[in-house]
C-alpha cells in the first residue's frame, strides 16, 4: 500500500511539474523592468531640451502662410521639428504685427565642456536658443556649427555640474535588439520610450543627403528631434531625427542617425567650423538584376558609375563609366548610399583603393580623395529605371533645339515623342531624354538610331545611355 501511495504521488508530481514550469517568470519580468529603470536613470541628466527662437518679419495677411519647410509637408517622411502640427502652430504665432517664431526639440549632452548633440533643423536659422536642463534651469546655448547634408548640430552651453551621456557605437547594434528613446516629445520634457531597432542602414528616405540611419519602432514624436536613442547599457547609439507618419504623428516608424556618424559630424564642426568631405567626381546609380546582366555582372551589390567628372580624381585614377565600385577603401560597397558615406568621411588627399568589376574581372585601382566644395556635385543616386521596349520618335540635335532646351552639345538623338502604350513608356523613357548609346553603338544621328533600334531583341533587352538633366544615366529595356 505504502509503494502504491508512493507511486501515486510521483506520478501527480511528474504531471504537475509541466504546468509549474508554464507560469509566467516574474524574476526575468522584473530584471527586464529594472534594466530600463536603470537606463532611464542614467541617460536622463544628460538630455535637453531646447527651445528655438526665430525673428519673424512682418508680413501681409496676403502673404501669410506657413514657414518654409525643408521636407514636403505632405510627404510621410517628417522630421521631428517642421512636421505639419508644428506649421499650425507657427502660423497662428505670427500676425500682421510680427512674433518671434519657437519651435521645440531635444538633445544630449555629450561632455563636460557642455557640448550638446541635436539636429541641424532644431536649430537651423534661429536667433536665439535656450536649453533647459533636467534640472529645470534654463541656459542659453551657443551655435558652435551646423550640417544640412546630415542634419547634425552641435551647440554648447556654459554650466556647472553636467552629466555627459555615455556614448556607444552604431556599428555593434543588432536588429531586434532593445532601445530607448529620449526627449521631450509635444513639450513634455524627461519622456522615455522603448521599443527595438526594427532595421538598420536606411537610405533613400529622402530627409538628407547622407543617410544611413537606424529605424525603430521606439515612439518618437515631434519634439524628441535631437534626442538621444540609448541601448540597454545607456549608452547613445544615435541621434532621433524623423518619423514616417502620415498623420504627424507616431505610427511606429522612427529614424535615428548612427551615433558614429554623428560623432565624427560633431568632432569635424569642434575641430574646423565646417564638415569636411571627400569627392572623388562620379554619379553613381543603382543596379537591378537586368541592368546588372547587361555588364556581364552577377550580382546587384555595388555602385554603378554612369558618368565621370573630366579631371577629377575619378577619371586620373582610370575609372570609366560602366564601371562597378564593389569595395572601396577596404570597405564592401552594397550600394550608392553606401558609396556616397564611405567618400564623404575619407580625408582629403588620402589615396586609397577601390576595386571595380569591368569587362568580366574585378580590378584595382587607386584614388586620391579630394575635397568636397559646395559647387560640386555630390556623388548621389539617380532615379532608379526600369525600361523595356520603344515606341518613340526622335530628332536631331540642331541649333535651335540646342538654344531652346539649354543643351550644351549635340552629341545623341533627343526624344520628342513617347507612345503612351509603348516598352519605351512603360519602361521610363521621356520625352526630352537625348538617347547616346544603344547597346555600345554611339548614336549620332537619327539614321542610326533607327539602324541600332532595328537591331535589337526585345525579348532580351537592351542597354541605353540617356542624358536626362544633364545627368547621363544607364536604362535597360526589355519585354
Amino acid at each position: 500500500m505504502k509503494k502504491f501511495f508512493s507511486i501515486f504521488i510521483f506520478v501527480q508530481i511528474c504531471f504537475l511539474a509541466p504546468v509549474i514550469a508554464e507560469e509566467p517568470n516574474l524574476a526575468l519580468i522584473d530584471n527586464l523592468s529594472l534594466a530600463f529603470e536603470q537606463v532611464s536613470n542614467k541617460i536622463r541628466p544628460s538630455v535637453v531640451a531646447i527651445t528655438a527662437t526665430k525673428k519673424a518679419k512682418k508680413i501681409s495677411s496676403s502673404r501669410r502662410g506657413r514657414p518654409q519647410m525643408r521636407q514636403n509637408p505632405r510627404s510621410p517622411f517628417n522630421d521631428l521639428f517642421n512636421d505639419e502640427l508644428f506649421n499650425r502652430f507657427f502660423e497662428q504665432q505670427i500676425p500682421d504685427g510680427g512674433h518671434s517664431q519657437q519651435g521645440a526639440g531635444s538633445g544630449v549632452i555629450v561632455s563636460k565642456e557642455g557640448y550638446i548633440l541635436t539636429n541641424n533643423h532644431v536649430v537651423e536659422g534661429a536667433d536665439e536658443i535656450v536649453v533647459t536642463l533636467s534640472n529645470e534651469k534654463k541656459v542659453e546655448a551657443k551655435l558652435i556649427g551646423t550640417d544640412p547634408k546630415s542634419d547634425v548640430a552641435v551647440i554648447q552651453i556654459e554650466t556647472e555640474d553636467l552629466v555627459p551621456a555615455s556614448l556607444g557605437s552604431s556599428k555593434s547594434i543588432k536588429v531586434g535588439q532593445w532601445v530607448v528613446a529620449a526627449g521631450s516629445p509635444f513639450n513634455l520634457e524627461q519622456t522615455i520610450t522603448a521599443g527595438i531597432v526594427s532595421a538598420k542602414g536606411r537610405s533613400n528616405v529622402g530627409i538628407a543627403d547622407y543617410e544611413d540611419f537606424i529605424q525603430t519602432d521606439a515612439a518618437i514624436n515631434p519634439g524628441n528631434s535631437g534626442g538621444p536613442l540609448v541601448n540597454l547599457r545607456g549608452e547613445v547609439i544615435g541621434i532621433n531625427t524623423a518619423i514616417f507618419s502620415k498623420s504627424g504623428g507616431y505610427m511606429g516608424i522612427g529614424f535615428s542617425i548612427p551615433i558614429d556618424m554623428a560623432k565624427n559630424i560633431m568632432n569635424s564642426l569642434i575641430d574646423n567650423g565646417e564638415v569636411v568631405r571627400g569627392f572623388i567626381g562620379v554619379m553613381i546609380q543603382k543596379l537591378d538584376e537586368d541592368l546588372a546582366k547587361s555588364f556581364n555582372y552577377k550580382k546587384t551589390d555595388g555602385a554603378l558609375v554612369s558618368e565621370i567628372t573630366k579631371a577629377g580624381p575619378a577619371d586620373k585614377a582610370g575609372i570609366v563609366e560602366g564601371d562597378i565600385i564593389v569595395q572601396f577603401n577596404g570597405e564592401k560597397v552594397r550600394g550608392p548610399s553606401e558609396l556616397k558615406n564611405i567618400v564623404g568621411r575619407t580625408t582629403p588627399g588620402k589615396k586609397v583603393m577601390l576595386k571595380a568589376f569591368r569587362d568580366g574581372s574585378l580590378k584595382d585601382l587607386y584614388i586620391v580623395i579630394e575635397r568636397l566644395e559646395d559647387e560640386q556635385v555630390l556623388p548621389k543616386e539617380k532615379e532608379e529605371i526600369i525600361e523595356n521596349e520603344l515606341g518613340v520618335d526622335v530628332s536631331e540635335i540642331t541649333p535651335e533645339i540646342q538654344a531652346r532646351m539649354n543643351i550644351k552639345d549635340d552629341n545623341g538623338v533627343i526624344v520628342t515623342y513617347v507612345d503612351p502604350s509603348g516598352t519605351a513608356r512603360a519602361n521610363g523613357i521621356r520625352r526630352g531624354d537625348i538617347i547616346l548609346d544603344i547597346n555600345g553603338t554611339s548614336i549620332s544621328d537619327k539614321k542610326v538610331f533607327a539602324e541600332a533600334v532595328s537591331r535589337i531583341n526585345m525579348e532580351e533587352g537592351v542597354r541605353f545611355t540617356v542624358k536626362r538633366s544633364g545627368a547621363k544615366i544607364f536604362m535597360f529595356i526589355k519585354e
